[in-house]
């Protein structure tokens, strides 16, 4: 009888065991943003999954803190932030955070993304310039708010990998040029709007002298160990300019030629 008993103790542990099994497994399969969440482990991830982690980050990372421009909100919650990062840290790509994408530089946060854009206080008919591509992210959100994007990265790497993916995708008002941001493009000047997406000892003078009357201009400013200052540079229809810091930022330096 004690046999018996031991035997039925046994196999009501091992279906409990199964159970158990079965019910993780179903979780990982049909919950894997739930998973991400808690580990941001390296899973492959649907695209419905994206979809709604990238309406929750427009919701609670950037409207909830302020952001209202609606098509800066609307850029942000359309373009695929996850098919600018690489695959080894997709599942990172709608946290609350910068991202590494490679040769030492980030994808920036998303609310500072979405911040730094509607400060530009963009057009339709804008033609925009952009100092550090990086993997094309901002270019994106740039190309749905605007006519034109011209945008500049140093990093060769960086920026022909920027080239191809913005193609590939159809953002067809991009154009990416490899090169010393510093410099600016001239050969497009003057821009409506400037965004420097890398931190800069001081302000280019070149940017300044492309930017056009009633033009604006956001730079981060401030050495790498320093707290660096948001800028934002307004030139009037005089050509006079004003120089306001907005918010103190991180990010990673402007790198030369």
């Amino acid at each position: 009888m004690k046999s018996r008993l031991m035997k039925l103790s046994i196999l009501i542990f091992i279906a409990s065991c199964l159970i158990i099994l079965i019910s993780c497994i179903v979780q990982l399969v049909f919950k894997r943003d739930i998973v991400i969440a808690m580990g941001g482990l390296n899973t492959v991830i649907d695209e419905d999954t994206f979809t709604r982690q990238r309406k929750r980050m427009v919701e609670e990372q950037i409207a909830y803190r302020g952001v209202t421009d609606k098509g800066v909100l609307e850029a942000m919650g359309t373009v695929p932030r996850h098919l600018f990062i690489p695959e080894e840290n997709r599942s990172y790509s709608y946290y609350d955070q910068p991202v590494p994408i490679g040769f030492g530089q980030t994808i920036s946060q998303p609310y500072i993304v979405a911040f730094m854009t509607e400060l530009l206080k963009l057009g339709k008919d804008d033609v925009v310039l952009e100092v550090g591509t990086g993997s094309g992210y901002q270019a994106a959100i740039l190309s749905k708010l605007v006519k034109q994007v011209y945008t500049i990265e140093i990093i060769e790497g960086l920026g022909k990998e920027a080239a191809r993916r913005l193609k590939a995708m159809s953002y067809n008002n991009v154009e990416v040029k490899v090169g010393d941001g510093y410099k600016g493009w001239p050969e497009h000047a003057p821009f409506d709007a400037i965004i420097v997406t890398a931190a800069a000892e001081h302000i280019p003078q070149p940017l300044i002298d492309q930017l056009k009357p009633g033009g604006r201009l956001i730079i981060p400013v401030g050495g790498v160990y320093e707290v660096q200052d948001l800028m934002l540079i307004t030139k009037d229809a005089s050509s006079k300019v004003v120089k306001e810091s907005i918010i103190p930022v991180r990010f990673v330096p402007l790198i030369r030629k």
